[in-house]
Formats: C-alpha cells, sequence, structure tokens
C-alpha cells in the first residue's frame, strides 16, 4: 500500500498549494491513500466544514488534527458526522470527534491514529499510553497503521517512534511546521520522520506573517498572527508498505516550493 501524507496545512496558501498539487502527487507517488494535517487549514487555526469537504473533494481521504483542533467553532457541528476528521485520541473522555479510524479507498484498509504530545503543549492524557492502547486494538484486525503525533519536542516524537516500532507502519510527527532529514525505518519496520513539514506560505514564520512575529520576540506585546501571503511550500511524507506484515518497505520525505516548481 502506498501512502502520502502531507504537513500541516496552514490557510488559504496551503489549501492553494494541494489543490495545485494533488494531481502532480497522485501521478509521481502512485499513492492508495491521500492523509493530510488539516488543524491550521482556516486561517492558521482550526478548520471548517467547508474546507474539511474542499479537501476531501479535491482527493484527501483523511484529515488528522492537533492542539488547533477546537480553534474555530464551526468544528463543533459537524465533526460526531465525519469519520474521516481525526482529532487527537488523547483528549479527555467525552470529547466530540474520533482519535482513530479506518480509511477505506476500493479495497485498500488504512488505519490512522491521532496523537498529541504533552511536553511543551495544554495538559492531555499520556500519549504512549492511548497508543498501546489503540494500536494494538487495530492490530487485532488491521496491519497497516498510520500514527500522527502532534507535539512539540524532537524527543517525545522519537520516542514514539521507537515506543511503536513493530506495531506501526508509519509514525509521522506533525505540528512544528519544519520538516526534519531523519526519514528511516526503525529496526522491526516502522517507518519514522519527526516531522513531515509545513503546506502553506513558505516565506512567512512557522505559515505566520514574519513581521509580526518578530516583533512580539522583540517587545513580548500580545499580537495577532495572521497567515502570510508569500510563495509556497508543500512538505510532507511518502511510505510503501506490505499489507501482509504492515511494515514499511521504503519511507522519504516530499518537499517541493514555488520556485522548484516554476524551475522544474
Amino acid at each position: 500500500m502506498k501512502v502520502v501524507f502531507i504537513g500541516d496545512i496552514v490557510g488559504n496558501v496551503g489549501r492553494d498549494t494541494v489543490k495545485r498539487l494533488l494531481p502532480w502527487i497522485k501521478d509521481k507517488y502512485q499513492p492508495h491513500v491521500i492523509i493530510a494535517n488539516g488543524e491550521n487549514a482556516a486561517g492558521g487555526r482550526g478548520i471548517n466544514a467547508a474546507i474539511a469537504r474542499e479537501l476531501f473533494e479535491w482527493g484527501v481521504h483523511g484529515i488528522t488534527m492537533g492542539n488547533h483542533t477546537w480553534d474555530n467553532r464551526d468544528i463543533f457541528e459537524f465533526i460526531d458526522d465525519e469519520p474521516r476528521l481525526i482529532r487527537p485520541a488523547n483528549l479527555p473522555p467525552g470529547t466530540p470527534g474520533a482519535g482513530n479510524a479506518v480509511i477505506k479507498v476500493g479495497n485498500k484498509e488504512l488505519a490512522i491514529v491521532n496523537l498529541i504530545g504533552r511536553t511543551f503543549l495544554p495538559p492531555s492524557d499520556c500519549p504512549f499510553r492511548a497508543a498501546d492502547e489503540i494500536v494494538d486494538e487495530l492490530r487485532r484486525k488491521h496491519r497497516c497503521i498510520l500514527v500522527d503525533f502532534h507535539a512539540e519536542a524532537t524527543s517525545e516524537k522519537i520516542a514514539m517512534g521507537w515506543h511503536l516500532d513493530g506495531r506501526a507502519s508509519l509514525v509521522v510527527g506533525t505540528h512544528t511546521h519544519v520538516q526534519t532529514n531523519d526519514d528511516r525505518i526503525l529496526p522491526e519496520g516502522t517507518a519514522y520522520v519527526t516531522d513531515a513539514g509545513m503546506t502553506g506560505p513558505r516565506d512567512g514564520v512557522l505559515g505566520m506573517e514574519r513581521e509580526t512575529v518578530i516583533r512580539k520576540f522583540m517587545n513580548g506585546l500580545p499580537a495577532r498572527f495572521q497567515v502570510a501571503d508569500t510563495k509556497w511550500i508543500l512538505s510532507g511524507v511518502f511510505v510503501d508498505i506490505d499489507e501482509a506484515t504492515g511494515k514499511a518497505v521504503k519511507v522519504q520525505t516530499i518537499r517541493v516550493d514555488e520556485d522548484s516548481w516554476i524551475a522544474s
């Protein structure tokens, strides 16, 4: 099974980039399943029903979230009715939505788990214990499992990769918006990358207007961040999974920006 995971989509620049490049992704990687992190898709904070619908119509099969899940209150109106939208599983019991799902595309089935880290992020239940419970349950019926671990600390994400080695097909980190150069297959067959990177404005600060961010670093005063309007970048991960074992046989990062796209 070939899977493409698209890193955090940021605002309208990120959405336009996904729409523009999905035909190229499909042609180059021939993915059976496409998953994207959409927690910054609506103006950099959260997601709404219209944006989720657009992403699905363009060819994304599942959307994972993160610490901005609830920033757009429109989500409460549809998350319980949209099983392809997956919020962090280790949020408190009774939280709307679901933290895992099985995405079916043709005769392919990919189980998706979304988790959120606890280091430098708001309080949540233990992601490692949640991973144990959910992944082990999913493995009773499914071999191919993707885990999006939305976390700040590289150490916490690396630890999760090792914790799930041999149990998940891919553990991909999100949240920091900077793609890491450590894609690899761990000894027991789990593909891993600390962060998939960002899909959105390349020349902002993590997708936001850089002048406002710089000013806040300098004066420490409250500031309202806006999605930057700059050249775009698309970042993500491609993984090829042996469906019989659930182990990855290939993993590589995807990174293309507006300048390289024009040059090609």
